[in-house]
Parts: structure tokens; sequence; C-alpha cells
């Protein structure tokens, strides 16, 4: 069992140890330095931060790295692929490279050093053929922001030049914060579900179709959902999409649930029932009202 900090965990000491008020601004910031516990200035802009915290302390962040990572290459290229892919556990390998027999030896050494863990698939495919590999899942998000845009460019980073990583970070950036909100949305859902509690929460994916959320409640209640995190409206279109999904997988959800950023369409909203609920990032507040003093999480590195 990990003793690792849960997500939940680590999002609730960084919104109070940087006296956060936004939602928003949390999870974009925390999708970057999340797990580090250093103090963040949220009125900064993020990529300035970047360079200043992180950047600019390569050097010494990097010599961090190196002793959770041994200097191994296999265990760094599985890692950027993770990072910069889809986590699943072949696609990973063959995205580094790595044969299965290179891949795997990475991935124990990852898995001893607490850096990565595993994820499964919430229910398998009924059909053998469509059997997935496991998600490789970072333990903070730091973790996945150093490994998807800072070990790969690293060579230009060492010459003061940040343009590669400035170019690569506005490029896949929503990716990070799509990642944070989907784990909140996770988190929401058994902090609501309390008359039914959420027995068993993940993702579903096989090689046909994949799904934000599949959780299963106390009663036998199966539950979809999907996240979006944009600026726009979330249309009915969705709803549909996450139902083409589960009847691919030959799932058959009691629920249906849209977490949306920025609100719903009236389309959408006119379809609210018993089995469709749709919840925006205001509705996750809960998950950050009365947060104690007691769970600030100490520093365990330098801070920057």
């Amino acid at each position: 069992m990990s003793t690792h900090p849960t997500f939940l965990e680590q999002f609730r000491s960084f919104y109070l140890q940087n006296k956060l008020s936004d939602l928003d601004v949390a999870i974009d910031y925390f999708s970057v330095f999340g797990g580090t516990q250093w103090n963040v200035d949220t009125t900064k802009p993020l990529f300035e931060l970047i360079c200043q915290k992180i950047l600019k302390n390569y050097t010494y962040i990097h010599a961090d790295m190196t002793k959770l990572t041994h200097s191994n290459k296999l265990s760094h290229a599985l890692l950027s692929a993770c990072a910069t892919g889809d986590g699943r556990l072949f696609s990973s390998y063959k995205r580094a490279r790595l044969s299965r027999e290179e891949g795997n030896e990475a991935l124990h050494a990852l898995l001893r050093s607490g850096l990565v863990e595993r994820e499964y698939s919430l229910e398998r495919p009924l059909r053998e053929e469509d059997d997935n590999s496991e998600k490789l899942r970072f333990q903070t998000p730091f973790m996945r922001f150093w490994f998807a845009f800072v070990s790969p460019y690293y060579k230009t980073i060492k010459e003061n030049d940040f343009r590669e990583v400035e170019k690569a970070f506005g490029n896949r950036e929503q990716g990070l914060s799509d990642t944070v909100f989907q784990n909140l949305a996770r988190s929401f859902l058994q902090h609501v579900f309390q008359d039914d509690k959420i027995v068993e929460i993940g993702g579903y994916w096989d090689k046909n179709s994949e799904i934000d959320i599949l959780a299963k409640s106390q009663s036998g209640k199966l539950i979809a959902a999907s996240c979006r995190y944009t600026n726009s409206k979330v249309k009915k279109s969705e709803l549909a999409k996450l139902k083409e999904q589960c009847a691919l997988a030959e799932l058959e959800p009691d629920m249906y649930i849209i977490f949306g950023k920025s609100g719903f369409s009236s389309e959408l909203k006119a379809l609210k029932s018993e089995s469709l609920k749709l919840f925006t990032l205001k509705s996750l507040k809960p998950l950050v009202e009365e947060i104690n003093e007691k769970e600030l999480l100490p520093c365990v590195g330098k801070k920057y």
C-alpha cells in the first residue's frame, strides 16, 4: 500500500499553502507545481514562474532527480514517454523505443522509486482480443511536468535557452490541467455520494473506447462520467459521445455525469434528470472548504 499523499491531499495542501480562492487558478498552477510544497505566487504568469523556479534551477533539481532515478536512461525514456503520451504501458514502451524486456526492467525500477504507480481499467474488456495494458500514473503533477517539458529539452535548458520548452508547453499545457480536473472530479464523486457511497472508481479503456471516469456505488449502480476543462459551454453532443463510448465498451451505466469547467448549453441542461447529472468547476468548491493547517504537507526537498 502506497504511503504517498493522495491527489486530493496534495491539492488541498497546495490550495491552503498558497492562500488560493480561485479553483481555476489553483488547477493551472497545481498542474505544474503540485507535489513540490514550494510557495507559488499565482499573480505571476505561469511560464514566468516555470522559468524562475524550475528552468533556472535545472542543474540543482536535475541532481535531485538523478537520486530518484539513479540516472537510468531506460527509466528516463519511459517516464518521458508516459508524460507525453496516454500513459498506457505498452504504447509507452513503443514511444520510448524500448523492447518489452527493457521496458519491464525500467518499470520495476520506477515502481520501486515511487515516482509512478500502476492504474488499471476499472472493468476488463469483455473480449480477450480487446485486452488492454495498465497505465502508469505519476505520483505528483510536478513529476509529470518535469518529464514532459524539462527532461526532453535539457540541452537547450542548460544553455539558458527556454524557447523549446515554452513552445512545447504552449502546445500541451491543456493536457496537464485536464488531468488535474479529472482527478478532482473523481474526488468530488467520492465526496458527494454519501447516501450510496462510491466503492470503486477509476477510468475505463480498451483498444476501441475510453471513458474518463467509471465508478460503482455501494448499491451496485454503474456511473460513467466525462470531464471537459474548456472555456466553452459543454454541448449535448458530449452526452452522445459518452453514451457511444459506453456502448463500444458494452457497458450500461445507471447514471451519466458530465463535468464542465464553464457550464453547459441550454439543450444539455434541459436533459438533467436522476440519470444525468451536470457539475461545473464551481461545484467542486466543497473539496477545498474548511482546510485545517494540519493538512499542510511538509517539503521533503529544497524550496525554490
